[in-house]
């Protein structure tokens, strides 16, 4: 693979290792219904309240609430409604021009969603179980060259040849010299490079005022990468377009399913499969 603008070059090999059994996990029956509960309770527990700035009188008025008011009284044939002082148009209420809002959001709202600890586990088990199944994981949108023949796929060892010198490393471990791109190089020799194009061109400037909020760019989901532990390939892998990386401790359904669409693209280590079992 051509390193691009610097005088490094490198070339990747990919070679079938020994058959690696597959935790009890994989075989759960695939519920949506449960996947999108999952989904939707992580999404809720992230919510930030919200909420209009409480009035405490005309040193910190709240929004609708800072015009100098009167009030006519009774008698005049009018509503009784607070009116700007020597005028007549009304102010404060909630039907008038620039008025409070009748039942504005409150910061005391509760937002999380509650789930059963088994219920929460059986929903990534079922989303793990969709990773299997290519039909599904290609209906979600994700792009892989014929050569794959089977998901997920699995990392095992890593081998460098430098000068001649071969030396063996921990897949998750490596972090040296153009990792990022050798994150890339292998993902492409895998035959995951078509899924990797499809984020990095597919991203796109969000609609709306998200982009007045730091939210200005929208990018596709592309492989989930599940580890042991976050060490040198996680740091690799996550600076890639679309491309997130969990611990295997720390995996939901919400990894396996974003947005409740089961059929996520993953790829595992060894050593995560192992930890899982």
């Amino acid at each position: 693979m051509d390193a691009g603008k610097l005088s490094a070059r490198f070339d990747v090999e990919v070679s079938n290792g020994s058959k690696v059994d597959l935790p009890s996990a994989f075989e759960s029956e695939v519920r949506e219904d449960l996947i999108k509960l999952a989904v939707a309770s992580s999404r809720a527990n992230r919510r930030q309240p919200y909420g209009s700035r409480p009035h405490v009188g005309k040193r910190r008025p709240m929004a609708g609430m800072k015009h100098s008011v009167e009030w006519w009284g009774k008698g005049r044939g009018v509503s009784r409604i607070m009116r700007r002082t020597g005028a007549s148009r009304g102010a404060q209420n909630p039907h008038t021009l620039g008025g409070r809002r009748a039942h504005g959001p409150k910061v005391e709202k509760i937002w999380s969603r509650k789930l059963n600890a088994k219920q929460r586990q059986a929903a990534r088990n079922a989303a793990l179980a969709a990773t299997v199944s290519m039909d599904t994981v290609s209906s979600r949108g994700h792009r892989f060259e014929s050569t794959v023949e089977h998901l997920p796929i699995v990392l095992g060892n890593y081998t460098e040849v430098v000068d001649g010198t071969s030396v063996d490393y921990d897949i998750e471990t490596f972090n040296h010299g153009a990792a990022t791109r050798k994150a890339a190089a292998i993902f492409t020799e895998l035959g995951l490079g078509p899924d990797l194009d499809r984020a990095r061109n597919g991203r796109k400037i969000r609609a709306g005022k998200a982009t007045m909020r730091g939210r200005v760019h929208k990018t596709p989901k592309s492989i989930l990468l599940v580890v042991k532990q976050k060490a040198g390939l996680a740091q690799a892998a996550r600076n890639l377009p679309g491309v997130d990386v969990v611990a295997v401790s720390d995996l939901c359904a919400e990894d396996l399913a974003p947005g409740g669409d089961i059929g996520r693209l993953t790829v595992f280590t060894k050593t995560a499969l192992e930890a899982m079992n």
